[in-house]
Formats: structure tokens, sequence, C-alpha cells
């Protein structure tokens, strides 16, 4: 019996032990030739796996030690790190934490081999969500992540005790935000890639601040904490909600995958992959630290929040660019209240006019959710169609996409809390290959204009009495039109889709789709989806619609505020470009305006952008007569000067050099998918645009192209002699022709003069399309001068 028993024992143990031909060992469990049960795994390079197997695959708990030095111990499946588990590297690093095949997607904790601590959510290996971040020496970041950096809503606390709350992108402050002393200063305003940029308000020493409560509200976000804490206690709260939702949508069939034993050797593959984006983490640090612009100002307390300052405190209404202070102005209590009472009643003058008969505020909002439901609709239709030429049929009459969405749905429609509505999409191939032509990928369309964000409706309606929305990722400009220019548009559409094909680097609006919505009662509202031409890398200081003409091309000067449109008697600047640069644009300028002419449309205008590049000198020249500069509230960072009074922006703040792809962004912009461009500077080589200190940009036609401007200034000499000064600033300009469907109108315009007799030179280019563009490119030319 005993010699039985022996050799059984023996035999057991042969069968649960298996050599592969390579050197690999298995010893455990087996179901039919495969592993099945518990069991451990030793591969020949010394890597080992003990824990559980279903189907010759790695599938449940386990752990698994490499050669290296890595180890994992948690849960697998179908041969990957998948579920939740802890990973710890050979320099000291662990997360633990949700994982996806092999990747940490979830909710996670990491420390770093350097102490630094990331907690919060995690897409494909990197920081995406909400998520704080502790660095070694103190510093914390509450907020939201994209891509492994900070972007989005975002709190910074700083070891000193400064905070700043307020918007982040790529890892910089961009956007609005509140900056908080750790004397209990505040700063009110806007920066661009982490350097102040724009309009913003000081708050010294026992100065009332403005209700953060308020302020917060007003930028669209909803929740307002009182302090840090709070802030940080809601996003942790936000990442467990999101990870308990996460939990919940794993399904069954990811734990029961099948599949060969060689199937595990796929976690060694992966291996680098999760090392190497373990280090992304320090991307947000690296970034903040070396734009970090953070210092102490004078004496202040932060226990006060009212939204009028007392009569014996002051404050400094300040604006900046790129970072240097360029004007300042004191701000008293008897000011404040003025200006208060006044943005009241413009406020609700401008809601007043905004709706232009059209809509009353909740209508507009149903029409944005039908606008958004319709285009989701459209191009997920034509999207999977394969791509063809397009034919003759696709402009005509019956090239359309027409829809019923009830509010409570259909079968082919999905339930929405909007009203009922009729959609109909205007020649759907043709803009399908447009959006091909410009580069635009249909999934990131969808999103920018469909997703959950939404849509931002532009306070000021067009002069025509359009209404437009913005995108959230300002990528996309949509206007409603009337039916003469939908008729012009769809004319004009054949030729179009022709000169935008032959001629990539056409400064011409970019469209993308053109649709009608029929509400209740029969109102139809007709609207086009163009590119935004000033979604750009950098901040637009002044704007201009230039159409050559005279004729009422002013704006008051009282109406003038940040961000408004100027025309062509406001501009004061003449840009000098590089010679091939400037060849570059006038031979696309002739080209467009013939195509325009040939449409007969005439009206159409130059949208020109500038960014200044704010040298230091800057500041005495863009300062008003009055303002008042107080040196001593504030520091040498606020002003752009170093400690040994040099500016901290060279005076030479743009250099061209050599083409290299792999150095700038390449991605096509919504307004943009033309060559990179030559410069007789460089050997007429393609170049890039250099900015010392901020970024490395393609160069493009009406994108990021750099000039000289030149402003001419008049100085009184004697008694009756005047001498001519310039100052030169470097500039970035951005540039586009707009108003293209403006036939009809400008038409109707012309007929009006021709029967009251008013005979002008502007009449006469409004008759004329030839004449139009003439004097379009002769104005043009003199603002853009040729060089000497």
């Amino acid at each position: 019996m005993v010699g039985l028993g022996q050799l059984f024992l023996e035999e057991n143990q042969r069968i649960n032990k298996k050599v592969l031909s390579n050197g690999d060992v298995y010893v455990g469990d087996f179901k039919g030739e495969l592993p099945h049960g518990k069991g451990k795994y030793l591969w020949s390079d010394g890597t080992v796996y003990d824990g559980e197997w279903e189907g010759g695959k790695m599938t449940g708990k386990g752990h698994i030690s490499w050669a290296a030095g890595a180890k994992y111990e948690g849960e697998f499946s179908g041969g990957y790190l998948h579920g939740f588990g802890t990973f710890n590297r050979p320099d000291g690093s662990e997360y633990r934490g949700s994982w996806r095949m092999n990747i940490q997607h979830g909710l996670g904790t990491k420390q770093y081999s350097n102490l630094d601590v990331y907690e919060g959510c995690w897409k494909e290996g990197v920081h995406e969500g909400n998520g704080r971040y502790s660095w070694s020496n103190g510093n914390v970041y509450v907020g939201n992540w994209k891509g492994g950096i900070m972007n989005g809503r975002g709190i910074m606390k700083w070891i000193s005790g400064d905070i700043f709350d307020g918007s982040w992108s790529n890892g910089l402050r961009h956007g609005s935000g509140v900056y908080r002393f750790s004397d209990g200063g505040f700063y009110f305003g806007t920066w661009t890639k982490g350097l102040k940029d724009g309009k913003g308000t000081y708050y010294p020493a026992g100065t009332k601040h403005p209700s953060l409560k308020r302020w917060c509200r007003s930028l669209g976000y909803d929740d307002v904490p009182s302090s840090f804490e709070s802030r940080d206690a809601s996003i942790l709260n936000s990442v467990e909600v999101e990870a308990q939702r996460t939990s919940i949508r794993r399904s069954v069939s990811e734990l029961s995958s099948s599949g060969s034993l060689r199937g595990s050797g796929r976690i060694m593959q992966r291996t680098a992959s999760i090392d190497r984006s373990s280090s992304r983490g320090h991307s947000a640090r690296e970034l903040i630290f070396n734009n970090d612009l953070s210092s102490a100002l004078s004496n202040v307390s932060d226990d006060a929040h009212s939204v009028v300052l007392d009569t014996d405190r002051i404050a400094y209404e300040r604006e900046y660019m790129q970072g240097v202070l360029i004007k300042e102005r004191i701000v008293t209590a008897e000011r404040s209240r003025k200006t208060k009472h006044k943005n009241k009643f413009h406020a609700k003058e401008a809601k007043t006019n905004s709706w232009m008969n059209i809509f009353q505020s909740r209508q507009s909002y149903y029409l944005m959710l039908n606008l958004q439901l319709g285009i989701r609709y459209t191009v997920g239709k034509i999207t999977p169609v394969p791509m063809r030429e397009v034919r003759p049929s696709d402009f005509g009459e019956r090239a359309r996409i027409r829809m019923y969405f009830p509010k409570k749905g259909s079968q082919f429609t999905p339930p929405h809390y909007s009203v009922d509505f009729y959609w109909k999409d205007y020649c759907p191939m043709v803009f399908r290959n447009l959006r091909e032509m410009f580069k635009l990928d249909a999934a990131e369309y969808m999103m920018s204009i469909c997703g959950d964000d939404g849509l931002t409706e532009l306070a000021s309606p067009g002069k025509s009495g359009s209404l437009f929305y913005l995108s959230h990722d300002d990528r996309f400009v949509i206007k409603t039109l009337k039916k003469a220019e939908l008729k012009s548009l769809l004319r004009m559409l054949p030729k179009y889709y022709c000169h935008v094909g032959k001629h990539e680097n056409t400064l011409i609006t970019k469209f993308f789709g053109v649709h009608r919505i029929t509400l209740r009662g029969g109102r139809k509202v007709r609207f086009v989806v163009m590119g935004n031409m000033f979604c750009t890398e950098l901040r637009i200081h002044r704007r201009y619609d230039l159409k050559g003409s005279s004729h009422g091309r002013y704006t008051d000067k009282d109406k003038i505020k940040e961000g408004t449109t100027l025309k062509d008697l406001d501009l004061d600047y003449e840009f000098h470009m590089d010679k091939l640069l400037r060849e570059s644009l006038f031979k696309q300028l002739q080209l467009d305006s013939k195509f325009l002419e040939s449409q007969n449309i005439i009206d159409y205008s130059l949208l020109l952008g500038l960014h200044f590049r704010a040298p230091e000198q800057l500041k005495a020249v863009l300062e008003p007569p009055g303002a008042t500069t107080n040196h001593d509230s504030f520091s040498s960072d606020d002003v752009g000067v170093s400690s040994q009074g040099e500016p901290l922006i060279p005076p030479t703040g743009l250099i061209l050099v050599t083409h290299e792809p792999s150095s700038v962004n390449t991605a096509p912009g919504p307004h943009i998918r033309g060559s990179t461009l030559r410069a007789y500077s460089v050997g007429e080589r393609e170049v890039d645009l250099l900015l010392p200190g901020t970024a490395r940009l393609r160069v493009q036609l009406g994108v990021n192209m750099p000039a000289q401007a030149s402003h001419k200034l008049l100085q009184e000499e004697g008694d009756s002699t005047e001498v001519e000064l310039f100052e030169v600033y470097d500039v970035v300009l951005y540039m586009g022709v707009i108003d293209i469907l403006q036939e009809y109108n400008a038409r109707k315009k012309a007929e009006n003069a021709y029967k009251s007799l008013k005979f002008n030179p502007l009449t006469i280019s409004v008759v004329e399309p030839k004449l139009y563009s003439q004097r379009f490119i002769s104005f043009l030319q003199k603002v853009f001068p040729e060089p000497p």
C-alpha cells in the first residue's frame, strides 16, 4: 500500500509541473492543457507570477515580480494588470489604485521617488480629471488635469502661503483667476501662458475686495469654496464618486478573457510603458515652477468681501501685456460706485438688444440645444459614408438631410429637453469633404460643438442682427444667417469648394456646415459654422476690421473697450514684414479677391488681430494722460524688470529660425491649414517664429506672422514746426477675409444710394465688385508697405 501511495504522489507532482521549450516553467493547477486555478509561472528571464489563472491567462488575484525589481500585487484579467492593485518600481515610487490593461486608469494614488504625491483620477496612464498633487517642498495643487498636465479650474497653494484660484492650460495659469498673496492681498485678472495679460485689479492692504463667491459664479463655477481646504475636500469627493461610477460600469465580461499560455507575456511587453508613464507626473511641477510669478506685495488683509470700496481705501486697476505692466489707475470708492451703476445700465441695455426680436433667453437656450442635437445627428450619419469625390448633384436642391426631433424622441432621434423642431442639413457630402479638406477630425468637431460644455452666446450681436455662438474651446463660431445670405452661400458653394481645394493658403473664411432649424409655428433659423480666426496660441491685444473705406469707418472713443473691433480710420500703424512673407500674403489676397469678384461678392473685410510683444518701453506709449504709476506698490516682477533694472522681455522679441516640425505644433487649426511659409531673411527657407521666453510657433499665412508695427507720433517743435516721430513695436499678426456673404445687402444699399443720387466712391465700389477689389488691395498695400 505504501508503494502505491508514493507512486500516486509522484505522478500527481509530475502532472502539476510543466516545462516549456523556451525554459519557462509552470507549477500549479491545469484544466486540460491550460493553467487553471492557482499556479506559479517562472519566465526564463527571472520574472515570477504567483496567483490565480483562468483558461491559460492570469485572471484573478496574484503577485508578479520582474527581474528588474518592479513588483505588482493585485487583480489581473486576461493576462493584464486589470482591476485594483499596487505597483512598486525599483526607484521607490509606488502606485496604488485602479488599472485597465496594464495602464493606470481610474482612481489611484502615486508616490514618486522624490516623495511627490498625486491622488485622484487617471486615464490611460496619466492624470486626467480631478486630482490633488502635493510636491515634496510643500506646494499643493487641487483641481482639474488633462493629459497629465494641470488644465481647467484649479487652485495652487505655494509653501509661501500664496494661492491662485482660476483657470489653467497646459500646466500654466491661463484665463481668469484670483491671486491671493500670503499677506492677504488680492489680484483679480487674467493670465496668458503663466503671465499676467490683460486688465485686472490689485487690492492692497486694508482694501475691501469683491465677493469671491460672486466672482466665481460670474465665471460659471458652480462650486465656490470658502477656503483651499474646502476646495480640496470637494475635489476628492468628486473623485470618489467618479471611482464608484467606474467600478459599477465594469462588466463581468472584462474578467473572462480567453487565450493561450503565452498571452501572459504581454505584461512583459508593457512594463516599460508603465515606467515611462509614471514619470509624466513631474511635468506639471516643472511647468509651473519655471514660470512662477508669485511675489509678496504690500501688507493687506483678507477679511472683507464687499463689492464697493470704502471711501478711505484705494485699489489699482492695471493692464498687462505678456507680464509687463503698461497701465495703472488708482480707483477710489466714488469711482467704483459710479462705474458699478454705469455697468449695470449697459448690461441691461445689451441684454435687451441682444435677442434681436427673434429669441428671448429661454428660446435662445432651446436653439443651442437644437443646434447640438442636429449637428450630432448629421455628422454621425454622414461620417460612416465612404469618402468620394463630390458630384454636381451634391450641390443640388435634393442634397439635404431632413429629420424631425420630437421632444419624447423617435425611432431615429433621442429624447431631449428642448422643444420639438425640424432639422435640415444642406449639402452634407460637400461639407463633409470640406471638413476633411480642412483636416478637421469628425469626432473633435462633434465634441467641440456638441460636448457637455455647450455653447456660449456672444454678448453683442453683429451689426446685421445675427446671433453668434462660440464653441466651448473657442475653435468654432456659429452665426445665424438671413435667407438671402443662405442663398448666396449655396449659390457660390461649388466655386468656393474648388477655390479652397486649389489654394490651401486661402485667407477666406472656412465654412464647416450650413443648417436650418424650423421651430413650432413655422419660424425658421438658418446658421453657418465657421472657424474662429482668433483661436490662437497668443493673446490678441487689438482687432481691426478693414474694408479700405473711409465712409463711417471709425469707432467712437468712448465706446472702445477691451476686445472692441476697430475700423479703418482707427488704424494708425504700418506693418513692415519680411519680403517673402509679404509677397506670399499679397499673392493670396489677390487670388481671394479675384474669386470674390467673380462671385459678385462685395463689402468683405480683412479681419486683423495684433499680438504685441510688449517691451518695457511700450508702457509709456499706451499709458493714458493722467494715469498714475505707484512704483512703490508693486514689485519688479509686476513691471517686467529684473533686479538690475533690465527688461524681462528683450527689446527684440521676435526671431525667425529654420522650421523644425518636431519643435512646433503642426496640428491644423479651425481657421488655417496652409503650408509653412518661407522667409527671405532666413535664406528663403521655411521658418518658425521664436518668442524668447514664451514659445516657438509655426509661421503660416495669416497665422503667427511676425512684423514691426510703426506707430506715427507728432511732436511740436517751436511755434509752427512739427517733427514726425515713430515708435516701433514687435507684433505677431493674425488675419483672414470675412463677411463674404454680403452680396444682397450691399446691392440693396447701392440701389438706394443711386435712387437718392448720393454718388460717392463708396457707392460706386459697392455697385462694381471689381472696383471694390481694387480699393481693398490698394488700401492693404499702404497698411503693409513694401520693404525698402
